[in-house]
């Protein structure tokens, strides 16, 4: 087994639509990764520090870029979350693949629904393709 950095590029974006999983190529995925919210207390008497105590682990939303696409699941999914308010949320898993096309590491996000969409500007002086973004909400992660 090698022992090297695997690259950022290679990776998989998996939506469980009503328990079936549709793999979908996105551009760039950004949002993986996890805060711990603390309170600062201080001790009564002692004024040289604070003591830092955990609260609570923060996400950030998880979002999603590729190629502009029409009419399939994933669109029809965000247009009926923000449209119709109609907020079904599904586990999404994104994986970090090796040269063989496998998981070396794989992230479940779970109850993820979709918080925002945008397109890129068009630009008539540019021949630059129109790229999504799909912002999504989700409760938490973990690795597999």
């Amino acid at each position: 087994m090698a022992t090297y950095p695997p690259v950022g590029f290679h990776f998989n974006v998996q939506f469980q639509f009503k328990g079936n999983p549709v793999n979908i190529g996105f551009q760039d995925v950004s949002g993986i990764s996890v805060d711990v919210e603390t309170e600062s207390v201080t001790e009564g008497g002692e004024n040289r520090f604070t003591y830092k105590l955990p609260i609570r682990s923060t996400y950030p939303n998880l979002v999603l870029k590729r190629g502009f696409v029409t009419n399939e699941a994933l669109s029809m999914w965000c247009k009926n979350a923000i449209e119709n308010m109609e907020i079904e949320p599904i586990p999404v898993v994104v994986s970090l693949l090796n040269e063989k096309h496998e998981p070396l590491k794989s992230y479940a996000f779970i109850n993820a629904y979709p918080l925002k969409w945008s397109i890129s500007n068009f630009n008539a002086e540019t021949s630059s393709i129109v790229v999504e973004t799909i912002e999504l909400y989700y409760q938490f992660f973990r690795t597999l």
